[in-house]
């Protein structure tokens, strides 16, 4: 299983503020970009999962910033899966211009079914 990988954004203007500093609400929306990504070089789609019945939701997230992202900027975003346990999966994110470190943040999911219910981690998702 491929469990770190980086993917690169532009920060857009509807991301940013009126200074052109984006929006510190937009950072989990990036960690929703790597998240799939991720996911998708292992073989595997949400929509994949979410037609199996195999859905995910944010239990817990933190995001700790150091520093702005700006309009225009290009950033790259590490995620790395962490740990996966029986029904969760954790990950974490550092976020850089350049080699400049802006964010990092974790994310806590969950597996559950349609019904909300907990329900074990697909196995081509399990670490090894």
């Amino acid at each position: 299983m491929i469990n770190e990988m980086t993917i690169d954004v532009r920060v857009r203007y509807a991301e940013c503020d009126a200074q052109r500093v984006a929006h510190h609400s937009v950072f989990p929306v990036w960690m929703e970009m790597a998240r799939p990504e991720l996911l998708r070089a292992n073989g595997l789609s949400y929509r994949e999962c979410e037609d199996r019945g195999v859905l995910f939701v944010v239990v817990r997230l933190s995001v700790n910033y150091r520093r702005s992202a700006v309009y225009d900027d290009v950033l790259s975003i590490d995620v790395k899966t962490t740990n996966v346990g029986r029904v969760k999966l954790e990950h974490d994110y550092t976020f850089r211009r350049g080699d400049e470190v802006l964010a990092t943040a974790a994310t806590t999911r969950a597996c559950v079914d349609r019904e909300g219910k907990l329900r074990p981690v697909p196995e081509q998702m399990l670490l090894r």
